[in-house]
């Protein structure tokens, strides 16, 4: 136990802590893959949905197939959380908030569902382009939101107009999207099988400095970081 020493002015105060304190770092696997593999999948069956291979009464079905992302993708940010990369946890974890919406309004059927779900799409417009201008130097997620805006603009209109045209766009779109994170988490997983990239993913900046600097890179202002610093 530190002893609380005097000051000139009768003051008690404690010395230096600097040299006492030890940060422990627990390293996590990614979970960026699995995250990136679950939009993939729940986007191929809202698209195709969209695209007519499955016909209208298929959407409950659809809802309950969609549903799991919801689990998986929650999963996936309380993960990037603990490894400290807010920007992927905040964009997997409204992925997964969105899945459950999706979900619960196509499986129950509810009334104006698809206007609801157009409206809810609009406004997942304007998160994922506020999203889209921090995550440039994290290339991976920045793709994959920059795929995603104009599909979630066209499920938008879509629903609130109705369109017919509009609802195959977003279906087709969303295979785009689909392909999109696909390829990012197939990177990504040979990545980390390989220790070393072996498809492009385009990190520049801090992310690129984080896969390719050493470790006194990684621990930079680490006493600043968020659960390290006394507050928020």
């Amino acid at each position: 136990m530190s002893e609380e020493l005097p000051d000139p002015a009768g003051r008690r105060f404690e010395p230096d802590l600097r040299a006492m304190t030890r940060i422990n770092l627990h390293p996590v696997a990614s979970p960026m893959p699995l995250g990136f593999f679950t939009v993939a999948i729940a986007s191929v069956m809202t698209g195709c949905l969209q695209l007519g291979v499955f016909d209208a009464s298929a959407r409950r079905a659809v809802a309950f197939c969609v549903l799991p992302a919801f689990a998986l993708q929650f999963l996936v940010a309380v993960l990037a959380f603990g490894a400290r990369d807010v920007i992927a946890a905040t964009l997997m974890g409204t992925f997964a908030g969105s899945w459950l919406a999706y979900a619960l309004v196509m499986g129950s059927g509810a009334a104006e569902g698809p206007e609801v779900l157009g409206v809810f799409n609009l406004a997942f417009l304007c998160f994922g382009a506020l999203m889209a201008a921090v995550t440039r130097p994290k290339r991976a997620l920045w793709l994959v939101l920059v795929v995603s805006l104009p599909r979630w603009a066209a499920g938008g209109l879509a629903g609130v107009t109705g369109a017919e045209w509009l609802t195959r766009t977003a279906g087709a779109l969303g295979i785009v999207v689909a392909l999109v994170c696909a390829y990012t988490a197939f990177a990504l997983l040979l990545e980390d099988v390989r220790g070393e990239e072996v498809l492009p993913l385009g990190r520049s900046g801090p992310a690129h400095r984080a896969v390719e600097g050493d470790l006194a890179v990684q621990l930079r202002n680490l006493e600043r970081q968020a659960g390290v610093r006394r507050t928020l």
